[in-house]
């Protein structure tokens, strides 16, 4: 069971993940709250377009590809805010056709194929201590914030129209949680891929709202279940020779499974009273 964590890579990716999971965690919970579940999966997708055009003009990943993740982060947050289309329409509008920008330069230069490949399906085996070092740097950013402002955070995430009148600048929250979420897509991107990071992103907080229906205990549950599936998945893959984003998302998938039939009625009793939560923050 030691055997891969004589390999310096191994040793890499498993602290890469394990900090991604957690981090996700955290941010993911008010993903699940404002029931925007879908954002994580959105901006993943609007990240590869910056990718891709990082790629091509060879810059760095993290400029490029974190300049275009905020930005498109802020632009829909400003489109729902304005609650003319849904934000589910803003996601739509915005990430595909930032999606669509990256299949276009991806076909258009093939010199960005393997870079643009790993950004796809992930590369968690050949993260660097400097891939480590930003998941831990946004990781920190992410909890000094929420602990920060949590009951701002909280506030405008369960009752946005009551906080406005109370003083609290929801505009100012969202976009504030549009940033977190596209750093944390940006700096996890490349240990999941693009097309499962939103299961890290949903799963966890999930699986954290059917165990109890306080806000603070989804903090610190979340990103548990988050890092310790990564830590199972990260070994399974290893041993059963399995693609490592793929076995860390069943793994996560399967902790889902088993809470959900452990916890029956009382788990989505849970679940449905989590908007009574801020009552215990």
């Amino acid at each position: 069971m030691i055997t891969p964590f004589e390999f310096e890579f191994f040793r890499h990716g498993l602290a890469a993940a394990m900090f991604a999971g957690a981090v996700c965690g955290v941010i993911g919970v008010f993903v699940v709250l404002r029931q925007m579940s879908y954002i994580g999966h959105g901006l993943s997708h609007a990240v590869f377009g910056g990718a891709a055009a990082a790629s091509v003009l060879q810059v760095n990943y993290f400029l490029g590809a974190g300049v275009w993740g905020v930005a498109s982060g802020l632009l829909i947050g400003r489109v729902a805010r304005r609650r003319i289309i849904g934000a589910d329409a803003a996601i739509g509008v915005v990430t595909t056709a930032s999606f669509a920008v990256g299949i276009v330069l991806f076909n258009r230069f093939g010199r960005a194929r393997r870079s643009l490949d790993a950004v796809l399906f992930g590369d968690i085996l050949g993260v660097t201590l400097g891939d480590v070092a930003a998941i831990v740097a946004v990781l920190v950013v992410v909890v000094v914030v929420v602990v920060a402002g949590s009951r701002r955070l909280l506030f405008a995430t369960f009752d946005p129209d009551v906080a406005e009148v109370a003083g609290v600048s929801v505009g100012r929250s969202e976009a504030l949680l549009m940033v977190l979420l596209s750093l944390t897509t940006l700096v996890t991107m490349r240990i999941i891929g693009v097309l499962l990071i939103s299961a890290l992103l949903v799963i966890p907080p999930t699986v954290a709202r059917m165990l109890t229906n306080s806000f603070p205990r989804m903090l610190w549950i979340s990103p548990a279940v988050g890092a310790l599936s990564c830590l199972v998945g990260m070994n399974l893959s290893y041993h059963l020779d399995t693609p490592t984003g793929a076995t860390i998302i069943l793994v996560n998938a399967l902790v889902f499974v088993v809470v959900f039939v452990a916890t029956g009625a009382r788990g989505r009793r849970s679940a449905g009273a989590i908007g009574h939560a801020h009552a215990d923050a």
